[in-house]
């Protein structure tokens, strides 16, 4: 991915989350929320699910980066759209277990897979 296709992304998940929160800040305050019990309720049930599934393609590019090969991409993909943090934590962990011994935790940020 280059420059201008991250920008592209991060821009419309920072622009689309800031609208759609304050749409639902317009419908109810936040202190007000109480899940999908009644209607206006479910505005930030929404807003919330959007800001957790925009991270987990925050996450997922980070993924797309490491991983060069289309099917561990699109399995990790499938993996953390379905099971979110669940998946990214057992991401994390294999590549903290694919680290030499003595090679610092912060590698596994830069070490790509072929």
């Amino acid at each position: 991915m280059n420059k201008t296709v991250l920008q592209c992304l991060f821009g419309f998940i920072l622009l689309s989350l800031l609208a759609f929160t304050t749409f639902a800040s317009f419908q109810q305050s936040v202190l007000d929320w109480q899940g999908l019990v009644r209607r206006p309720d479910n505005w930030w049930t929404i807003a919330t699910l959007i800001d957790a599934y925009y991270g987990f393609i925050t996450f997922y590019v980070w993924v797309f980066w490491k991983e060069v090969r289309a099917l561990p991409r699109a399995g990790w993909f499938i993996a953390i759209m379905l099971l979110g943090n669940m998946a990214m934590a057992a991401y994390v962990l294999r590549e903290l277990s694919r680290l030499a011994p003595g090679e610092p935790a912060s590698a596994i940020l830069t070490k790509r897979h072929g």
